[in-house]
């Protein structure tokens, strides 16, 4: 009896599980509750931390903690280390951007042609995506190396430099602000050409089949047609990678560790190395969060130009 009982409720169950699965308004956030919780425990719950400890006294090795309110914020803004950061944070992030779509669109552009090998390229292209960052990075550490830098043994051997005269690319501010760059926008330039080129892709032939028969030059063409139709596209690629930028340090930190003279330091960068290094919570907290606000204003902005931009 027991057992026939349990398999009547089986049934049962099985169908009210199915009506809540053929219900749109349960459906749909049955789906997408796993997103949520990942990106409140992973992401959600450290911001508050953060906010927490910015506004307290805590630091390494104490347990007790007293709230100070906007002290950290207000004792941290005026030092030169902090301006200087927050200088070569929009430097870093401004430039390389800048960089990352003029070549993202060269790169989109020459991809979405046929030709032989095209596979082949795209893998090597997703390669520093893909690949840790870390071990990419250390790479490059070597590639940069004053003494062991392949760049610079290779510019010697074609007579370009002298042995005495090698470059030391990560010991002068401007050449290993430029490192950092450059290694940054070789990690971020995959994915900026993987959006483009969807966005190109999603382009009706047909457009561009008129263009053609109207004779339109190709820089006409891309310029009037092709970039106002991608727009939206060119707007989170661009978004995504600002955001990218302005948070992170793992480029900086195995390359420069904002070195030398924190000419290469950035707000990510003095953040850990106030807080977790230097032991400082609280001063690495609120400087961690301090381009908060002004990442918010700019990703709104972002987002309500490229709604504009797909109405229109």
């Amino acid at each position: 009896m027991a057992t026939l009982e349990r398999d009547l409720r089986a049934p049962a169950a099985g169908r009210r599980f199915g009506f809540v699965l053929d219900r749109p308004e349960w459906l749909g956030p049955l789906m997408i509750a796993p997103a949520v919780l990942y990106i409140v425990a992973i992401v959600g719950l450290p911001f508050l931390l953060a906010l927490y400890y910015s506004v307290s006294d805590i630091s390494m090795g104490r347990r007790t903690l007293g709230f100070v309110g906007l002290k950290n914020f207000i004792s941290v803004v005026p030092t030169s280390k902090f301006q200087t950061s927050l200088q070569n944070t929009f430097v870093f992030a401004i430039v390389s951007q800048v960089l990352v779509i003029i070549l993202a669109n060269i790169l989109a552009l020459a991809l979405l042609k046929e030709f032989r090998g095209k596979w082949v390229v795209r893998l090597l292209l997703l390669l520093p995506w893909v690949a840790p960052i870390s071990l990419g990075t250390i790479g490059w550490l070597w590639i940069l190396d004053s003494i062991y830098s392949v760049i610079n043994w290779t510019l010697e051997a074609f007579g370009l430099i002298t042995a005495d005269g090698w470059p030391m690319y990560l010991g002068k501010p401007y050449l290993a602000m430029g490192s950092v760059i450059t290694v940054h926008v070789w990690r971020l330039l995959p994915l900026a050409t993987v959006i483009i080129l969807a966005g190109l892709t999603s382009i009706p032939k047909d457009i561009h089949d008129a263009a053609q028969v109207d004779g339109a030059s190709f820089w006409r063409h891309h310029f009037q047609i092709t970039v106002p139709l991608i727009r939206p596209i060119l707007l989170v690629a661009l978004l995504f990678g600002l955001v990218f930028a302005f948070t992170d340090m793992v480029v900086i930190f195995v390359l420069t560790r904002g070195g030398p003279y924190d000419t290469t330091q950035v707000l990510a960068s003095l953040a850990f190395f106030t807080g977790i290094q230097g032991g400082d919570l609280a001063e690495g907290a609120a400087i961690a969060i301090f381009l908060f606000p002004l990442l918010l204003a700019v990703a709104f902005v972002f987002l309500r130009i490229a709604r504009r931009s797909e109405v229109t």
